[in-house]
């Protein structure tokens, strides 16, 4: 490239040394020297100015060129006669300035307009490269470029490109792993042409382009049906580039224009973003809502990406649902009220048979719930409106409820300060009858649940054990009858045999009935109020080790700690 002295120079240079130097041009900053007779050779419009003008100077008729000073170097240098090298990055720049100098095939055969014509058409819109690379470049002249329609050459050939190999636009992340693993036989599989796989040719990055050159670009491609993963790869890899590195590289984006310039960017992907269900990972879609909600953008983009990420809560993970609370007050820690939005449009969006996905969402809502049970900000009516959730599954895929158990005892352990109607209200939530016999015992023991709620627990796992009890005795009943049938010739011990259970069993069902009796004192004196609630704490304790020693499950509080069978999944951390 020329430097300031070589432009000065330039119009000394040969074929034509004594040509005077009258027209005095300052572009971008740059001074500039041409000889008006040169320059009125090969362009039209400095050649009517010269006939209206012949004595006058005509800097300040030229002062307001569109071009910058590189390629109004270029436009001088061919009419000095000297050979120009034309490339996909400055064919659009000689174009557009040569259109308004008039350098026409009417005016001198050979002009640089025509040769600038030809190979735009030619060279840059036969190529994807080529084709981004000059559209990129007319942002400098953009007004001008859409004007002469040079903008929509470029993209109607990078539409092309596409309809034809849709791998232009990126691999789908979802094909990168299996790509090479594609069968030949496979018709539907976009491959590298030949050349492209032996000169390792790499196509241009069409994310380049600014926002109002890309977003009318894919919003015309989805319009011509070109496959919605390959846009959707290419839609995120946008959102990366302009926004999503940004972000976590902790540039400067606290002007306000930058903001407003990713807002937009954000905006115009999720218009664009197709809504089919997994074409995009659960993690860019949460990582384009997170950017979203930090950039304030608008409530239509928001609710666009919550409902795209609520068709798939299924594949997201704990890690993807930790939101930062974006409002100026510290209220809570992580925007758990986003969270019940995306939770609610997968239950109003789930429609398949299978309950496998309900089973995985309530899962990760359990493990959500013990992420953010620990925040000390996070309010009493926002933690059991998530466990509801969650418990609403779990009615329906009769699940144990032992997830939010353990969410609610992290819960009451670092929120020491509630009062004992806030605890009743956490504990609303849990149904004693769904803890599994390792949660009830660990319940019967701890030091946070209201005494109300221990006693449901006790009661509860009562009831299961009685139940167990008789599922027992039935079948062992079915096998004594099935055993006197096979083996009629040895009555003596068959009956010895069925005695001994029988009279096991009879054990146990005294044991069972012993406990009923206890439990229905305990609830008779609460609903009766003749203990004083301290009365009670002391003994739970001991009533709920007496209750265990009597089926022989420990001798000691020690040994109490041997009997958490599944302690480690329902103990919080």
């Amino acid at each position: 490239m020329a430097t300031k002295k070589d432009i000065i120079r330039l119009s000394s240079r040969k074929p034509n040394e004594n040509a005077s130097l009258d027209v005095q041009l300052q572009i971008g900053g740059v001074p500039l020297s041409f000889n008006k007779e040169l320059l009125a050779d090969k362009s039209a419009k400095v050649a009517a100015l010269l006939r209206k003008n012949p004595e006058d100077d005509l800097s300040h008729l030229l002062g307001e060129i569109p071009t910058d000073p590189q390629t109004l170097e270029l436009v001088a240098r061919f009419c000095h006669g000297f050979k120009i090298t034309l490339t996909a990055q400055n064919v659009v720049q000689v174009y557009c300035l040569t259109h308004h100098l008039g350098m026409t095939e009417d005016h001198r055969p050979n002009n640089l307009l025509r040769m600038a014509l030809v190979y735009f058409q030619h060279n840059v819109l036969s190529s994807w490269n080529k084709s981004i690379k000059a559209l990129k470049s007319a942002e400098s002249v953009f007004h001008q470029a859409v004007e002469l329609r040079l903008v929509d050459a470029c993209a109607e050939a990078i539409i092309s490109h596409a309809l034809d190999n849709p791998l232009f636009l990126g691999e789908p992340a979802a094909k990168k792993a299996t790509h090479e693993d594609d069968s030949e036989g496979e018709e539907n599989a976009y491959r590298p042409n030949v050349s492209r796989r032996l000169f390792d040719w790499k196509s241009e990055d069409l994310t380049i382009l600014s926002i109002r050159l890309y977003e009318p670009i894919m919003r015309e491609m989805v319009r011509r049906n070109v496959h919605p993963e390959y846009i959707a790869a290419s839609l995120c890899q946008y959102a990366k580039n302009w926004v999503h590195n940004s972000i976590k590289g902790g540039e400067d984006d606290s002007t306000a224009y930058k903001r407003n310039s990713m807002r937009e960017i954000i905006e115009a992907v999720e218009r664009v973003l197709p809504r089919e269900k997994g074409l995009i990972s659960s993690t860019s879609l949460f990582e384009m809502l997170q950017s979203a909600i930090s950039l304030d953008a608008s409530a239509e983009c928001r609710d666009g990406l919550e409902l795209r990420i609520g068709k798939q809560l299924d594949q997201a993970t704990v890690k993807d649902l930790l939101i930062p609370y974006q409002g100026y007050a510290k209220d809570e820690k992580y925007d758990t009220e986003c969270v019940k939005r995306i939770v609610r449009n997968y239950y109003h969006n789930y429609i398949s048979s299978e309950k496998s996905g309900l089973i995985k969402v309530a899962e990760l809502i359990e493990e959500f719930l013990a992420e953010v049970a620990s925040d000390i900000d996070l309010k009493v009516d926002t933690f059991t409106s998530l466990a509801e959730l969650s418990a609403s599954v779990s009615d329906e895929t009769k699940r144990h409820s032992d997830g939010i158990y353990r969410a609610i005892e992290i819960y009451l352990d670092k929120h020491k300060h509630l009062t004992q109607w806030e605890r009743e209200q956490v504990c609303n939530v849990l149904d004693c009858n769904k803890l599994s016999p390792e949660a009830c015992q660990h319940a019967a023991q701890s030091a946070w649940l209201p005494l109300r709620l221990v006693v449901q627990i006790l009661f509860a796992g009562q009831l299961h054990l009685r139940d167990t009890i008789t599922k027992e005795i039935q079948t062992s009943d079915h096998g004594l009858l099935k055993f006197d049938k096979e083996e009629e010739e040895e009555p003596v011990r068959v009956s010895n045999s069925e005695d001994e259970v029988r009279a096991e069993m009879e054990k146990m069902g005294n044991k069972v009935l012993e406990l009923e009796r206890e439990c229905n004192i305990m609830r008779m004196e609460i609903q009766k109020g003749c203990c004083s609630s301290s009365k009670l704490k002391n003994e739970k304790l001991s009533m709920w080790k007496e209750m265990k020693r009597k089926f022989g499950c420990i001798t000691s509080t020690h040994d109490c700690s041997n009997c958490h069978v599944k302690k480690k999944k329902v103990h919080p951390r």
